[in-house]
């Protein structure tokens, strides 16, 4: 259990509009701040997993800050298996910075971003995937999303790695053993030895595999709209939408800055990009929105080059298309209500094509499934995962994959045993460091880093 006791607000804090804030303490004097400060009147009970009622005062000059609930967590009881009490109290800037500036002054310090959850790590609560899948539940962008960190949270991930790492640990006893005691003991089999290690390998594989995926469940897919001025792209992106995000109007060149919209795309986040009018221009304000929209479609994920059904490919769609034909595209023919999509031209190695009529909301789904296609096509998914890694686990998986490889060519060339167990010690221990069974310090750093305080 740690000394200090640490103290933090738990919810965000929007002026004027949070109805309710936490502010969280954890550690061996928690219970004791919470009897200085908070008044329970009646025979409510101080006991663990009981919430009270009461006013927030305080300790001198019994000044009321506040009124609310009271939740007591007695250890090992609590998400830190530490003593932890929470202040539920009204929402809003002052109430939760005068309830935990109390807290301050009668012993506890703030917390460090990621606090509590190190705290539950190091007291054996979670373990090390278990801590970053808290940090990917909070940020989810998609209810997918939420569901792979809670699959996370629920050690779907760490399970198979601590399986793992015991078959490493077994087949390392077994050469050590053959090392120490040779003369005493029968032959190493090893066919068997090769039989387990390609198993383990096959797994790292397959879990590795679930990498891609996650990174964009993460991080989501950046989608850039681009094309010539006046071909219906803010329009397009109004009614992917269903807002007005953007300004709609007949004249060329309205859209003067890129305006992004958020949305969920078969479970996936995709951040939409809507560009202004790539062409050659004179005026200043158009000109600096011209070199964003360059500049959006060179960090896009994904491009939809959208062209007027009417005016067709012309010279402005060459020139368009020669500056992003490297990234992965879609061509989006619009306003099919004003001529037939049928008989256009355009250069033949684009093979994604769809076709929409912003105005009247006609053809956003099926631009949805060639978006999803697309992203099938480009390896970036796959399918029925039930978790997928983070690049921190990606990078210790890619180095146990790389440690096993050579183990499996240490054996081929037959070379002595002591040489096999330098690269599974290797393995062992970096698969240690993604459950966090070995872990350094710094590492630790690194990921508590990201956490929001007071979590």
């Amino acid at each position: 259990m740690q000394e200090d006791t640490i103290a933090a607000i738990a919810t965000a804090i929007v002026p004027e509009q949070g109805s309710i804030g936490i502010v969280r303490l954890s550690g061996s004097q928690a219970l004791g701040i919470a009897k200085q400060i908070f008044r329970a009147p009646g025979k409510q009970k101080w006991q663990s997993h009981r919430i009270l009622y009461g006013s927030i005062c305080h300790p001198q000059t019994r000044q009321q800050i506040d009124e609310g609930l009271l939740l007591i967590m007695q250890a090992p009881r609590s998400f830190t298996r530490e003593d932890v009490v929470e202040f539920h109290c009204h929402g809003g800037m002052i109430p939760v910075q005068q309830v935990l500036q109390l807290c301050l002054e009668c012993g506890a310090r703030l917390a460090q971003p990621g606090e509590f959850t190190l705290r539950a790590f190091l007291n054996g609560r979670i373990d090390l995937t278990q801590a970053e899948s808290v940090a990917d539940l909070v940020g989810a962008r998609s209810p997918q999303a939420a569901q792979i960190a809670l699959a996370g949270l629920q050690g779907k991930l760490a399970v198979p790695i601590r399986q793992l790492r015991q078959t490493c640990l077994d087949i390392l006893a077994e050469v050590e053993a053959r090392i120490d005691f040779e003369d005493d003991l029968p032959p190493l089999n090893e066919e068997e030895i090769r039989d387990r290690l390609q198993f383990v390998l096959a797994e790292v594989t397959k879990i590795l595999a679930t990498a891609d995926r996650g990174q964009l469940l993460r991080s989501g897919l950046k989608v850039a709209i681009v094309g010539a001025p006046n071909v219906g792209k803010s329009s397009l992106l109004n009614a992917w939408s269903r807002s007005d995000r953007a300004i709609v109007t007949d004249l060329p060149g309205t859209t003067r800055d890129v305006v992004e919209s958020h949305l969920i795309v078969g479970g996936i986040p995709v951040q939409v990009l809507d560009t202004a009018g790539i062409r050659e221009t004179e005026d200043t304000v158009e000109k600096i929105g011209v070199e964003r929209s360059q500049k959006a479609a060179r960090e896009a994920d994904l491009i939809l080059l959208a062209i007027d059904a009417k005016k067709g490919w012309t010279q402005d769609e060459s020139e368009i298309y020669a500056f992003v034909k490297h990234r992965p595209l879609i061509l989006v023919i619009n306003k099919i209500d004003l001529a037939s999509p049928d008989r256009l031209s355009y250069p033949p190695e684009i093979d994604r094509v769809t076709h929409t009529c912003a105005t009247r909301d006609r053809g956003l789904d099926r631009l949805e499934t060639a978006i999803l296609e697309t992203i099938r096509s480009e390896n970036l998914t796959a399918s029925n995962l039930d978790l997928a890694i983070n690049q921190r686990q990606e990078a210790a998986l890619t180095r146990v994959k790389t440690a096993l490889e050579c183990v499996q060519t240490t054996i081929e060339q037959a070379l002595p045993l002591d040489f096999w167990t330098i690269d599974l010690r290797d393995a062992i221990r970096t698969l240690g460091e993604i459950t966090g069974e070995d872990v350094t310090e710094s590492v630790l750093e690194r990921i508590f880093s990201r956490f929001c305080i007071g979590k």
